[in-house]
Parts: C-alpha cells; sequence; structure tokens
C-alpha cells in the first residue's frame, strides 16, 4: 500500500504504475510534489517559475495514455518553451518573456502523461557548469548546501535529487546533464546529436554539440522517456538512424563482454583529483568482476586545441543570443540586460573570423572521425566526469577585479586586443580545467552517460562518465542497467531529503 512518506522512494515509472493500479491518484501526486517544492526550495532554489495551477488541471483533468501518466515533472528553463509560462533563460533580458507556444520536446513529454510542476533554475543561457545566476540567485546542492549542484541543468539536478520529483529535463552542450548528476548523485544521459527535438523555433542547438533529455535516479526513467521523446520532427536538420528496439527493452537485456578503455588523465593536462582518479579505478575493477575487458588508452585528441574550438562556439552563440534577444523581445537590448560575464563573451564573439569559426568546426569533425576509428577497438569509453568535487557556492563566479576587467574591455571595445594577447585561450583553459571531460562527447555527437556509482569520504556523489560510439546509447542502456544492479544508487538519499 503507498504511503505519501515513501513517495521519493518511487521512480517516475513506479508512480505511473501507482497511478494505473489506482493505489494513489495524479492528483494526489500532484499535491505530494508541490508540497515537497514548498518545502524544499526555500533552502535549494531548484524551482524558479512554479506551474502548480497547470499540475493541478493536468492532474484533475483525463490523462494521456503515456508511461509517465499523473507523475510529477519540472521543466528546465532554457529552450523548453511552454505556452502562457515564462522562460528567463536565467537572464534579466527574458525576465518576463512569455512564449506563446510549446517547443516540439515540451509537447512529447505532455503526450508521455508528466504533470509540470514548474521551471528549474539554469546559469544565463546555460553557460555555466554552476548554477549561480544574477537573476534567480543560486541552486544549492542537497548533500551539501555550501556546494554547487553544477550546470547547467543544476536546477533539475537539485530537485529530482532532494526528492521533489523523480524526473526532470535538461539539456547538455558541454555537460550540462552529465556534470549536475554527477555532483547529484543522478543517473543522467546525454542522447546523440539529433536523438531529440528540437523544433520548432531551432535547427541544431550550438551547431548540434547541444542535446536535450532527462535527468533521473533510475535508468528505467532515462530510457522509458528516450523512447517516448526521441525522434525528428517537422524541418529537422537531418535525420538519424533509429534504435533497433525500445531503450526501455534494451535495459532488459545482458550487455555481453564489452571491451572499455579508461583513462584519468585530463584531456586538457591539468590536474584531475585523486578521488575522482579512484572512482575510475574502482569502476574498472567492477567492470572486470562483471565480465568485460577493461584496459587504459585513450584517443589521440588534442584536448587543448578542441577546447580552445569550443570557445569559438561558444563567443559566437552567445553574440548571437544577444542579438536575438531584440528580436523576441522587440526592444534593443545593452549591457544591464545580462551577466557582465555574458556581455563580454558576446563581444568575443564578435572577435572571431568566419573562417576561424569553419576550421573550429573542421576540428570536431576530424575529433569524430578519431573517435570513430577508437571505437573500432573499444565498446565504451570510461572517464571521470568531472576533474574536482562540487565547489562552494560563489567559488567559481568571476571575482571582483575580473568583473572590472571585463567591463572596461567591454566598454572600451577592446575584446579584438584580449583575444590578440591569448587571454581568450586562458579563460577556456581555465573554465574546463574543473570539468574538461565531458566535452569531447559534445564536440562528436555520441551518446554518453553519467553513472552514480561513487560517494567520496565526506558523502558527496562521485560519477563516472560512459561515452559509446555515435547513435549507440543501446549498450549505454545495457550497461547502465546491469552496473544499477550490481551496485544500487537509487535508494541512497541526501540528508535535505524531507519527509512528509
Amino acid at each position: 500500500m503507498f504511503g505519501f512518506d515513501q513517495y521519493d522512494q518511487y521512480d517516475g515509472l513506479g508512480l505511473a504504475q501507482l497511478v494505473r493500479e489506482k493505489q494513489v491518484s495524479a492528483k494526489e501526486l500532484c499535491e505530494e510534489a508541490i508540497s515537497r517544492i514548498e518545502k524544499i526550495n526555500p533552502i535549494i532554489n531548484a524551482v524558479v517559475t512554479p506551474m502548480f495551477d497547470i499540475g493541478y488541471r493536468i492532474a484533475n483533468g483525463p490523462l494521456p495514455q503515456g508511461p509517465f501518466a499523473g507523475v510529477p515533472f519540472l521543466l528546465k528553463d532554457l529552450t523548453s518553451a511552454y505556452a502562457g509560462v515564462r522562460m528567463t533563460w536565467g537572464c534579466r533580458a527574458y525576465k518576463d518573456y512569455v512564449p506563446d507556444f510549446d517547443s516540439e520536446l515540451v509537447r512529447r513529454f505532455k503526450r508521455a502523461g508528466v504533470v509540470p510542476l514548474g521551471k528549474t533554475n539554469t546559469p544565463e543561457f546555460g553557460l555555466m557548469g554552476i548554477t549561480e545566476p544574477e537573476l534567480h540567485g543560486p541552486t544549492r546542492n542537497p548533500w551539501n548546501l555550501f556546494r554547487t549542484c553544477g550546470g547547467s541543468s543544476g536546477g533539475s539536478a537539485a530537485a529530482v535529487a532532494s526528492g521533489m520529483v523523480p524526473i526532470a529535463s535538461g539539456g547538455d552542450g558541454g555537460g550540462s546533464i552529465r556534470i549536475p548528476s554527477c555532483y547529484c548523485g543522478l543517473f543522467g544521459l546525454k542522447p546523440t546529436r539529433g536523438r531529440t527535438p528540437t523544433g520548432p523555433k531551432f535547427g541544431e542547438l550550438w551547431q548540434g554539440a547541444a542535446v536535450e533529455h532527462v535527468l533521473t535516479r533510475s535508468v528505467r526513467d532515462s530510457a522509458a522517456m528516450l523512447d517516448a521523446v526521441a525522434g525528428e520532427d517537422p524541418g529537422a536538420p537531418y535525420v538519424i538512424k533509429p534504435p533497433e528496439r525500445p531503450y526501455s527493452e534494451e535495459i532488459q537485456r545482458e550487455p555481453g563482454s564489452l571491451k572499455i578503455a579508461f583513462n584519468t588523465q585530463s584531456p586538457l593536462g591539468t590536474e584531475t583529483h585523486e578521488t575522482f582518479k579512484q572512482a575510475v579505478v574502482k569502476t574498472a575493477k567492477l567492470l572486470e568482476e562483471l565480465g568485460h575487458h577493461v584496459e587504459e588508452a585513450r584517443p589521440q585528441i588534442d584536448g587543448v586545441r578542441l577546447a580552445n574550438t569550443y570557445f569559438a562556439l561558444y563567443f559566437g552563440e552567445v553574440a548571437a543570443d544577444i542579438k536575438l534577444a531584440e528580436s523576441v523581445l522587440k526592444r534593443k537590448v545593452g549591457r544591464r540586460d545580462f551577466e557582465i560575464t555574458t556581455w563580454f563573451f558576446g563581444k568575443l564573439g564578435h572577435c572571431h573570423s568566419s573562417a576561424e569559426f569553419v576550421e573550429a568546426m573542421r576540428q570536431w569533425d576530424i575529433a569524430a572521425r578519431v573517435m570513430g576509428e577508437f571505437h573500432q577497438k573499444y565498446d565504451l569509453y570510461l572517464t571521470p566526469t568531472v576533474a574536482f568535487p562540487a565547489a562552494g557556492i560563489g567559488e567559481l563566479l568571476p571575482k571582483f577585479y575580473e568583473k572590472i576587467a571585463m567591463e572596461l574591455v567591454s566598454f572600451f571595445h577592446l575584446a579584438p586586443v584580449a583575444k590578440a594577447t591569448g587571454l581568450v585561450n586562458q579563460i577556456a583553459i581555465q573554465t574546463l580545467a574543473k570539468t574538461p571531460f565531458t566535452q569531447l562527447a559534445n564536440f562528436t555527437g555520441q551518446p554518453a552517460m553519467n553513472v552514480p556509482l561513487h560517494w567520496d569520504e565526506e558523502g558527496m556523489p562521485c560519477g563516472v562518465q560512459f561515452i559509446a560510439p555515435f547513435g549507440d546509447e543501446a549498450t549505454l542502456f545495457r550497461l547502465a542497467a546491469q552496473l544499477e544492479k550490481a551496485k544500487p544508487w537509487v535508494d541512497k538519499r541526501p540528508p535535505l531529503a524531507v519527509k512528509r
């Protein structure tokens, strides 16, 4: 018999089954989730725009016949447009923006049967690996309130980890699903480029680097949701090969004996914390015990060069987003509409030539070819998800003197000088040094996942990353299900978890 004190012991599919069996109603689950959001959110600041009235209306009406019918759900406040609900992108310019359309992914979430209860916090334009926007303030990690939850899907990660909802949406353009999943002890899969829809307003997100999906506790929730939302939409830039069978079936299949390469060295040549090195070593040992062949190896890729190509894209996308804001908001925008870091990055975006941008994209294509060859020998590639433990709140924000420098460079139009002096390259390496492992799969379009197998001596989650060949989420899901069974994490809860 279901008791509301057991709410956060169920994953999304578990709650949906209870609704189907009439052990609990969607309305009752909605009320329980809202109660938990009201208790927990003032502490961690994960939900920035409540949608309780919409949730009540959906929960009280006839539910779609989807796999998650009646399940409380949260949407990341970035690209996930929901008609009639504000979408801020974590940005002052958009603080009052209300779209009049649903994004295609939101339409598919609706058909899956979820009950949306709010929008979750994200850094401005999803640019940071931490979630501390000036507009909404920082989201705190439920495992340690003084630590970051990661980003850019930090609000979603904190909400799921704290027990508000069992599943929430996220996007990943450089690790933004995997990084917060690592810091918050969740399963987080970035699908293959093109696997989930981007319409109706976008083609490729971040030139294909960014892909949307969800953050979950259980592997099966992630698999079932990908089954529900995957596939091209009208006007998609290309169509990728569909899976051989539903991912929900794949997790019932044994992965077989896989050949897995592992590496703990940062692709940037920067330091990796011993805790995260040991997480990979322990995972490699577990994999061998499960019958897999594991050996130390790494693809021959220039990580520093790729990092610099990433920022050619990054700065260009920011400049374009600032320009897009004028079209969407139908007014001129200026410095005070954005955080200084965003504004500065936008200025840098105007310093790269079209030739430099094309060369950067060609480097991504080369990296994809290298990884294609690498996977001729290895089924999967295992690395740390991140290089260092979750930083303290505020620790990774720009210092006062850095803000002043960015203000001066922007005001006096000195961005070309900053680029010419190599400052841009320094920014690239310093920014990615804490999380250097996740971007590779964004460059190449490959699916990758964080698996929350370990916790450190301070009780903080410590996940590992697996990267699969392009289009091969199936192998990731099969292995993840095997690891979840061998070393369960679903019942682990942060001390913040609130009971009724």
